[in-house]
């Protein structure tokens, strides 16, 4: 599926030249969405992939956690396209998850799929208070390994930007590229299903983990987002505090300009 290097003569065909083992959590991941796929096929267990899947239900019926759930039910009918998006998220996850590290693999995950289906889940509610911006299928996007594919694709592109990737197994494209192919592909389904939230909140995703793993890792990106979101909350408190009690900002020396602050009599 891809070299780390560029093309120099013959490319790595699918992903068999990549060196190193096969991570415990990806074949776990692998093993759970075929699990869950396969549910989905017998009536006494079709519940539970039902149960987990994204929906209206996250909002209408409080069911808050399909919010995570949801990218680990196999989704897709009886075929070889399931199969093959399961080895092609093996491929990428690998390599995620060895440059990564198991805490910062899941951490990049998690920031991933609550992007995705929280977005989703806000537009498809204004969606009801604006019709025509809801589609007919809302999250057919998003829905199982779709979502995880993603995530590790994009964190692909923007780790290895360099290496070469054979798109469709016959067109040799530089990884970074990824990342602009990866939001065709979601505008393509979205024509094909109206699913308006389940395609922002793949814009969303894409944009989250290049953010977060552009910022100097993980760790640093994950903690800029955090010191920015208690800035903005400590904020909004002492513009409430101001307004509650009434007092007025006063500025101080150093609000004013350089030459201000300067003694007169100093040439």
């Amino acid at each position: 599926m891809f070299s780390r290097r560029p093309v120099r003569g013959i490319p790595t065909f699918g992903g068999l030249g990549s060196k190193g083992g096969a991570p415990r959590d990806i074949l776990v991941l692998l093993a759970v969405l075929f699990l869950t796929f396969s549910l989905q096929f017998f009536a006494s267990t079709r519940f539970l992939p039902d149960l987990l899947r994204l929906t209206p239900s996250v909002w209408s019926g409080l069911q808050v956690w399909r919010l995570l759930t949801y990218p680990f039910v196999g989704e897709g009918g009886l075929g070889i396209w399931f199969l093959l998006e399961l080895l092609i998220l093996f491929w990428f996850g690998r390599d995620i998850f060895a440059r990564l590290g198991r805490r910062s693999f899941w951490i990049l995950v998690g920031w991933g799929v609550i992007t995705a289906s929280v977005v989703a889940v806000a537009l498809d509610l204004l969606g009801q208070l604006a019709p025509g911006i809801s589609g007919p299928a809302p999250f057919a996007l998003l829905q199982g390994q779709r979502t995880l594919l993603v995530i590790v694709i994009a964190a692909f592109a923007t780790l290895f930007g360099n290496a070469t990737v054979l798109l469709f197994f016959v067109l040799p494209v530089q990884a970074k590229w990824f990342l602009w192919i990866e939001i065709v592909f979601a505008f393509m389904g979205f024509l094909g299903t109206k699913d308006l939230a389940g395609f922002v909140g793949i814009c969303a995703t894409v944009g989250v983990v290049y953010n977060l793993l552009t910022r100097g890792g993980l760790a640093r990106g994950l903690r800029e987002l955090w010191l920015r979101f208690e800035q903005r909350r400590i904020q909004a408190k002492m513009a409430r505090m101001r307004r509650r009690s009434g007092l007025r900002v006063v500025k101080g020396d150093d609000d004013g300009a350089d030459e201000d602050r300067r003694d007169p009599w100093v040439h």
